[in-house]
């Protein structure tokens, strides 16, 4: 159990606020085309069916959304990044398929209760600061006997491990519950409480692999919008030591002995059925 009675309150409205700008910037569906493997792997795992109706939550550029349009679902992705829906429109013409994609908070679904089958979201809704909220909306939406599947990074994998680098350099805002508690089968039996049925959770991997530690880092400071918006916090004065740490960090976890990187990183899924 997570004692949240001693954190202080934060500014949840501004903390949102920044964390959009924060995907804004970079251009996340160039990290999302990487992780594909995880969203696919998900809906096999939610076993959807052609005849179902599925919300993907902080779609991003589509990954779950398209995974279950090509199985035939009615697919809704959802996301507060006009330009990651812009992609996932541009990806679901190229591969002819039918999706619809709309513009929308995590927090505050606009849907009706029981709207749909299944809801999925893949490293994206356990960003939403309000965790119970959203926690809530994604089981408000599901209808009785459906299912939500989800996917978290693990607090103990490489990008958990690199949001907690990060936070050694610019420290979180003041009682935010970190985001990677998602990635742990207690926090989902909090926040999800009551209504759930049945919890299946394992963890698994995806693996990143890059030319060189460094071509990672390249890469990352440019996409990815956590990582750049770290490196604009520290500074000049500051971002050799955080380049340093993420290129350390890296070294923890990597597998490969030819100068390359080879990184296995560890995320939750989990797909619950719910009441």
């Amino acid at each position: 159990m997570i004692d949240t009675d001693a954190r202080p309150t934060p500014d949840l409205a501004a903390i949102k606020q920044k964390q959009q700008a924060t995907w804004s910037s970079g251009d996340y569906h160039m990290i999302g085309t990487q992780i594909l493997i995880t969203a696919e792997r998900l809906v096999e795992s939610l076993d959807v069916r052609s005849t179902e109706r599925v919300l993907d939550v902080a779609t991003g550029s589509g990954n779950a959304a398209l995974a279950a349009a090509r199985r035939g679902c009615v697919v809704t992705g959802i996301d507060y990044v006009p330009a990651l829906l812009e992609h996932a429109r541009q990806r679901a013409a190229a591969e002819v398929v039918e999706a619809t994609f709309v513009e929308g908070d995590a927090e505050a679904l606009p849907f009706e209760d029981g709207s749909f089958d299944v809801v999925t979201s893949v490293f994206g809704a356990m960003f939403a600061p309000d965790q119970p909220r959203t926690a809530g909306e994604l089981g408000r939406v599901t209808r009785p006997g459906g299912r939500i599947g989800l996917v978290a990074h693990t607090p103990e994998g490489f990008i958990g491990q690199l949001f907690r680098t990060n936070a050694r350099h610019v420290p979180p805002a003041p009682g935010l519950m970190s985001p990677i508690l998602w990635g742990t089968e207690d926090r989902l039996r909090e926040l999800f409480g009551e209504r759930i049925v049945e919890l299946r959770a394992r963890k698994r991997h995806f693996v990143f692999r890059y030319t060189s530690p460094e071509a990672y880092l390249e890469y990352w400071r440019r996409w990815y919008g956590p990582t750049l918006k770290t490196f604009e916090a520290v500074g000049p004065a500051g971002e050799a030591a955080l380049a340093q740490d993420l290129v350390d960090l890296v070294a923890r976890f990597n597998v490969a002995t030819d100068g390359s990187m080879v990184v296995p990183s560890e995320y939750l899924e989990a797909v619950i059925t719910t009441r």
